[in-house]
């Protein structure tokens, strides 16, 4: 059996229960409430509900974490069509993280239907019903994407939730991020926390366009990116002036990982020199100029 000790559950303000991380030293999600996050940051900037009524979605979850993510898009979709069939390809590196969550009951206050599907996905890593064909890989999520974009496997929505870009570049850089597009079915919509000029630079530069999603549970807000040409029922309000020009600055130079297999320390070393070479407007010059504190992410 495996050891669940680290693994300890953290209360957080909606009365579900989140991680901490003791590799990445961060908690899985905010203790503004991590079931809400993973409604309000990714199944309904995805617009689950909304195109619920197809008769199949693809969802493909980056860094699965708990489940929660999955869990939500999976609630969401069949409230409202129980008939939809859903295709789940979710990306994770530590399978003592959704399975500690079964083993504490996580799921218990959700007062949650599918906890069987969550469980059977988190200990035998595949499901295979009816409704659903969910599928969890184990292992870099570097090497699981590149495996997953060539057999040709295009989301409908992708939840991108990695740990944040200083602990987790790796996730973040734009060969990363080029993946993870090719993924991206043509009308489909990419959801994540991030607002950071640097991952939002690497989304531009894998060939999406990029929107903000309303801040859940702290100022920043997320994002949401979709391809050009997009055609689907999401409207794309414009960035800000100011969220524009932050991706002028040095804080817009993204993580580059050209190999897909350097470690953390190597990628954010390799940014640092690029940001000190670079003659672009530093990021505390912008925060002056639009009055903005250190909250901005850089």
């Amino acid at each position: 059996m495996p050891d669940f000790e680290q693994f300890i559950p953290q209360t957080t303000a909606d009365g579900s229960f989140t991680f901490t991380s003791q590799e990445f030293g961060e908690d899985f999600h905010s203790r503004y409430g991590a079931k809400q996050e993973s409604f309000q940051k990714f199944a309904v900037p995805t617009q689950l509900a909304e195109r619920a009524q197809k008769s199949g979605l693809r969802l493909l979850d980056i860094c699965y974490g708990l489940g929660y993510n999955t869990a939500a898009a999976l609630q969401t979709i069949w409230e409202i069509n129980p008939g939809c069939h859903i295709e789940v390809m979710a990306l994770e590196l530590n399978p003592n993280v959704p399975q500690a969550a079964i083993a504490h009951g996580l799921f218990d206050n959700w007062d949650y239907k599918y906890t069987d599907i969550l469980h059977q996905l988190a200990f035998e890593y595949e499901v295979q019903q009816p409704h659903l064909k969910a599928k969890l890989i184990i292992g870099d999520a570097r090497n699981s994407i590149a495996l997953l974009q060539k057999s040709g496997f295009l989301a409908d929505a992708i939840f991108l939730d990695p740990f944040s870009p200083p602990q987790c570049p790796q996730l973040w850089t734009v060969e990363f991020l080029e993946l993870v597009a090719r993924c991206l079915h043509s009308d489909g919509i990419l959801a994540t926390y991030s607002c950071a000029a640097a991952v939002r630079a690497a989304l531009l530069a894998a060939g999406l366009i990029i929107a903000s999603t309303p801040p859940v549970g702290r100022r920043s807000p997320g994002t949401v990116a979709v391809h050009q040409g997009y055609s689907g029922i999401l409207a794309l309000p414009p960035l800000s002036q100011a969220e524009t020009e932050h991706l002028l600055t040095r804080a817009a130079i993204p993580y580059r990982d050209p190999q897909l297999q350097d470690v953390a320390d190597v990628i954010l070393q390799r940014r640092q020199q690029e940001q000190q070479a670079s003659s672009l407007e530093s990021t505390s010059s912008w925060r002056k100029r639009w009055l903005l504190d250190s909250a901005a992410s850089n």
